[in-house]
């Protein structure tokens, strides 16, 4: 049984681990995959591979490890569990070495069991270990005790690291910049989650619960081939949009409310993150709509810097005047706009940032400022924050949540609006990639219409 995903893309990841062995130079690097977790007695989470080993690997076995060698011969090296017909009965197939080495395309592989060994040979004199220090307790000692092992080796000529770097960083430069082949699968994952954001507004009507409406996320999820959610989504009827990561998910939707949903799904471990907001009985009140199209207007200015001429921040920067603006226009905030910008009276109603790198992760690596002063090439950048450029994928997310309070008009409290898209940085400006999930106040309403 050859993983389909994984044969047809074999040269992806070997191109990914010999960019990485390129990067390093000389040395060793270790990198695990993520343990299965118990869930209670003998029943386990659902497994999910560790992102960074994914990525280099295409390999979602638990209990794996791979080893890159680099200096005059790079070598790639796969640990991964023994092949066992009888533990297949009870957990599934598993490659073994052999047919992982080949299917996967390693130079070598072996059993899981041959890592402590083996890893002793590779590491002695390496002039450098790159591991991500501080991630698991448990590796940590591990690479320790590999460490101590062969520091006590010195006095037979055995050489020891003097050097760790953290080899995350390496990959996180890579994960930032979207392959074609990277690209689709995010495209894919997208679709889905449009279409089920789609299917969420068909189905609203008051008198259901939070609960419900998951449900019907899960059933696109998973019937259009997405592995499971991307995050644990925020189902929020009413008030409780207002609070930023609700989950709870079992609140009753009542008529005149609306309903903030943030859901995205997994596919082939890319993450796809779509934020709706859309009235429970199927028409906008006239200040509900007020409040959205500013969100929507926010969206829109900050979308459209979403380009190679402009910085991370640009977006948020756009979407951070539109808003102000409007709650001046609202008269939720008082004085000019440098006022309410200067005194930040606008994180009333707007606290959180608008958007971030989006991946297998569904906050994906990558550096969001330039480490190096010098890389500094725009104007007005004054924080550093780095560039946008071709390939590299992020949210656009902007919101306004108003809750009860003194200084509020009340028929605008329990307003919770959050409108999000997926959004690739192309040669030529940007492509939304879930724009195939309604947004406009005229498309919502003529979709739960029919």
């Amino acid at each position: 049984m050859i993983d389909s995903f994984a044969s047809f893309n074999t040269s992806e990841f070997q191109q990914r681990r010999i960019k990485l062995t390129q990067a390093m130079g000389e040395g060793l690097a270790i990198i695990p995959t993520s343990p299965e977790t118990v869930r209670n007695r003998d029943s386990h989470y659902p497994y999910r591979f560790d992102s960074y080993f994914y990525y280099l690997t295409g390999f979602k076995e638990p209990e794996s490890v791979v080893l890159l060698v680099a200096g005059k011969q790079n070598k790639s090296i796969l640990f991964c569990r023994d092949k066992d017909l009888e533990r297949e009965i009870w957990d599934g197939f598993r490659y073994g070495a052999d047919a992982a080495r080949d299917a996967f395309g390693f130079d070598e592989a072996y059993s899981i069991n041959e890592l402590d060994a083996t890893v002793l040979k590779l590491l002695a004199n390496q002039p450098k270990l790159y591991f991500s220090l501080g991630e698991n307790a448990s590796w940590d000692a591990r690479v320790t005790s590999w460490l101590n092992t062969l520091r006590n080796q010195v006095r037979n000529g055995v050489g020891v690291p003097d050097d760790i770097s953290d080899v995350c960083k390496l990959i996180d430069e890579m994960r930032l910049y979207k392959s074609l082949y990277e690209q689709n699968i995010m495209r894919k994952s997208a679709n889905i989650a449009a279409a089920a954001h789609n299917r969420a507004m068909k189905f609203t009507r008051p008198g259901m619960m939070e609960y419900e409406m998951e449900a019907e996320f899960l059933h696109e999820f998973y019937r259009n081939g997405a592995q499971s959610p991307a995050y644990t989504s925020i189902v929020a009827g009413g008030a409780n949009a207002c609070t930023l990561h609700y989950n709870a998910n079992n609140a009753k939707l009542n008529d005149g409310d609306l309903l903030l949903i943030d859901a995205g799904c997994e596919l082939e471990g890319y993450a796809s993150d779509i934020t709706r907001t859309f009235p429970i009985n199927g028409k906008f009140s006239a200040v509900q709509k007020d409040v959205y199209e500013l969100v929507l207007n926010a969206q829109a200015a900050a979308i459209a810097k979403v380009n190679s001429e402009n910085h991370w921040n640009a977006p948020h920067e756009a979407a951070l005047d539109v808003l102000i603006q409007g709650f001046i226009d609202l008269k939720l905030c008082k004085g000019s706009k440098e006022a309410v910008f200067d005194s930040g009276t606008y994180s009333q109603f707007y606290m959180h940032r608008t958007g971030h790198w989006l991946g297998l992760d569904v906050h994906d690596a990558g550096e969001y400022q330039y480490s190096n002063q010098s890389r500094n090439t725009q104007k007005n950048n004054s924080q550093n924050w780095r560039m946008l450029e071709p390939g590299m994928t992020l949210t656009v997310e902007p919101g306004c949540y108003i809750r009860p309070a003194e200084n509020v008009p009340e028929h605008f409290w329990n307003i919770g609006i959050r409108i999000e898209d997926d959004v690739l940085v192309t040669q030529d400006g940007s492509e939304v990639m879930t724009e195939k999930a309604v947004k406009t106040v005229t498309d919502i309403e003529a979709l739960m219409q029919s």
